[in-house]
């Protein structure tokens, strides 16, 4: 399944009136606590086999569908 299909099914279980665009801002939108991003760092942790270190905590990389497919492509290469 491609990464961004992926995200955006785990976000969907959160989300789920609304289907997310590639670029939208999740925290804009106002989706984001601090237990949900913990919550999708675990995640990604756990679906993609990478370790997203301290220096990967910028909201930066967790901004968008797009953000976060960048990182994991980032961590995986």
């Amino acid at each position: 399944m491609d990464i961004k299909l992926k995200i955006k099914a785990f976000l969907s279980r959160f989300f789920r009136k609304r289907e997310l665009l590639d670029n939208e801002d999740i925290f804009e939108l106002g989706f984001v606590n601090s237990l949900f991003a913990m919550q999708l760092v675990m995640f990604i942790e756990k679906e993609f086999s990478i370790r997203i270190d301290n220096q990967d905590m910028d909201m930066e990389n967790f901004r968008s569908v797009t953000k976060i497919a960048e990182l994991i492509e980032r961590k995986s290469a």
